[in-house]
C-alpha cells in the first residue's frame, strides 16, 4: 500500500481518539468546570451532531478544491480544535471547542476515502478504505486508553495537547506523502453531486449504513452495565474486556476491505448477517466470562467488517459524484451511533431490562440487511426494465 495511506490512516487515528476519549475523562471534566456529569457527557452528544451537520456542509463548501489542499485545511481546523480543547476557560468553551473540531471529522472521512480509493488499483480499493479506516480502530485499542490514563494522572488538558502533536504530525504526513496530483482539481458542480446524492440508490445506501451499524451502538452504548450486571464482571474488569473489543475491531476492519475486494455485494450481506447473529448469540452468554469475552471479541469483528463495505457501497453507487456522498455516509454511521444509543435507552426505561437490548439491536441490523437485499431487488428491477424498453 502507498505510503500516503498511512498519513491518512494517522489522521483517523487522532480523529477516532478524539471523538472517544472523552468517554473516560468525564469526572474529570465535570469536577474542574462544576457541572455534572450528564452535562459534561452532552459533549460527547455535540461533537456528534457536529459531524452529522458538519459532514455536508463543510464538504460543500470544499468541493471546488483540490482533495489535497481540503484534507490539509480539514487537519488544520482538526488540530486548531483540539487546541482550543486543551486552552477551554470553560464549559461553553470547551462544547464549542468541541463543535468546531467534529466539523473536520465527517468530510475528512468522506473526502478521505474517495483519496484513499484513487491512490490504489480497482480491486484494493476496499482494503485501502480498510486501512485508513484502521486508524480509527487502533485508536479504539490504543489511544483512548492512553489519552484516558495521561487524563487520570495529569490532568484532562494534557490528553488534548497530545491529540493537537498528531494533528500537526498529520498535516506534515499529508503535505509531505499525498500527492497532488491524486487528487480532484477539476471545478465540481455542487447540483450534479446533489442530483447524484437524491438518486434512490444512493438514499438506500445511506439508510443501510444507518441501520446496518445502528445495530452495534444499541449494545455497546451500554456495554459496561451489561458486563457488570448480566455477565458478572467486576468493574476493573471491564476495561481489559474492552480491549479485547479493541483488537476484534482491528481484525474485522481487516478482513472487511479484503472481503469487499473480492465481492462488494456478498461482503456487504455477509458482514450485515455476522453482525445479527453475533448479535443475538452474545445475549446467551450468561455468567461464562470467558465465552462472554470472547463475543465481546467476535461484536469488534463484526462491528467493522461491515465498515469497509458500507462505505464502499455508497461510493459505488455515487461513482460519478463521490465526494459529498461519502461523507454524508459518515454522517450516516454517527447518525446510526446515535440512534442506537437512544434507542436502546427506550428499551431499558421502557423496563424491558438490559437483557433485550441484543434483540433490539439485532432487530436493526437485519432492517439494514433487509434494506440491502430491497436495493439490490430494484436495482436489478430497473435494469431489467430499461433492458426491455431497450428491445421494443
Amino acid at each position: 500500500m502507498p505510503a500516503s495511506l498511512y498519513a491518512l490512516m494517522l489522521g483517523s487515528f487522532g480523529i477516532g481518539m478524539t471523538e472517544f476519549v472523552i468517554m473516560g475523562l468525564l469526572i474529570e471534566i465535570g469536577a474542574d468546570f462544576h457541572v455534572s456529569i450528564a452535562a459534561a457527557g452532552m459533549l460527547i452528544s455535540g461533537y456528534a451532531l457536529g459531524v452529522v451537520v458538519g459532514a455536508p456542509l463543510v464538504t460543500m463548501a470544499v468541493l471546488c478544491m483540490p482533495r489535497k489542499t481540503v484534507l490539509l485545511v480539514l487537519m488544520a481546523i482538526f488540530t486548531l480544535g483540539n487546541l482550543a480543547c486543551a486552552l477551554a476557560p470553560g464549559y461553553w468553551s470547551l462544547m464549542a471547542a468541541r463543535v468546531l473540531t467534529s466539523l473536520a471529522h465527517g468530510a475528512f472521512f468522506g473526502i478521505g476515502s474517495v483519496v484513499a480509493t484513487g491512490l490504489v488499483a480497482k480491486e484494493k480499493q476496499a482494503s485501502a478504505i480498510a486501512l485508513m479506516f484502521t486508524g480509527m480502530t487502533l485508536a479504539n485499542l490504543l489511544g483512548v486508553p492512553l489519552g484516558a490514563w495521561l487524563g487520570h494522572a495529569y490532568g484532562w488538558r494534557i490528553t488534548f495537547w497530545t491529540v493537537t502533536a498528531v494533528g500537526v504530525l498529520v498535516l506534515f504526513g499529508i503535505a509531505w506523502l499525498v500527492p497532488r496530483s491524486k487528487g480532484s482539481t477539476e471545478v465540481v458542480n455542487i447540483k450534479h453531486e446533489l442530483r447524484v446524492l437524491i438518486s434512490p440508490q444512493v438514499l438506500l445506501g445511506l439508510g443501510i449504513t444507518v441501520l446496518g451499524f445502528g445495530g452495534v451502538f444499541t449494545v455497546f452504548t451500554y456495554i459496561s452495565p451489561l458486563l457488570t450486571q448480566l455477565n458478572g464482571f467486576s468493574i476493573a474488569a471491564v476495561s481489559p474486556v474492552l480491549l479485547v473489543f479493541g483488537a476484534g475491531l482491528v481484525l474485522g476492519n481487516t478482513l472487511g476491505g479484503k472481503l469487499a475486494d473480492k465481492s462488494l455485494q456478498l461482503a456487504l450481506y455477509g458482514s450485515l448477517a455476522v453482525l445479527i447473529t453475533v448479535l443475538v448469540l452474545f445475549g446467551y452468554t450468561g455468567q461464562q466470562k470467558v465465552l462472554t469475552t470472547v463475543m465481546v471479541g467476535l461484536l469488534g469483528v463484526a462491528a467493522f467488517m461491515t465498515v469497509a463495505p458500507l462505505q464502499m457501497y455508497v461510493l459505488d453507487k455515487a461513482s460519478k459524484a463521490p465526494n459529498l456522498a461519502s461523507a454524508l455516509n459518515i454522517a450516516a454511521f454517527n447518525l446510526g451511533n446515535a440512534g442506537g444509543a437512544w434507542l436502546g435507552g427506550v428499551v431499558i426505561d421502557a423496563g424491558m431490562g438490559l437483557g433485550a437490548l441484543h434483540w433490539v439491536g439485532a432487530l436493526v441490523t437485519l432492517s439494514g440487511l433487509l434494506l440491502a437485499i430491497f436495493s439490490r431487488w430494484l436495482e436489478q428491477r430497473q435494469s431489467f426494465v430499461a433492458q426491455q424498453s431497450c428491445a421494443g
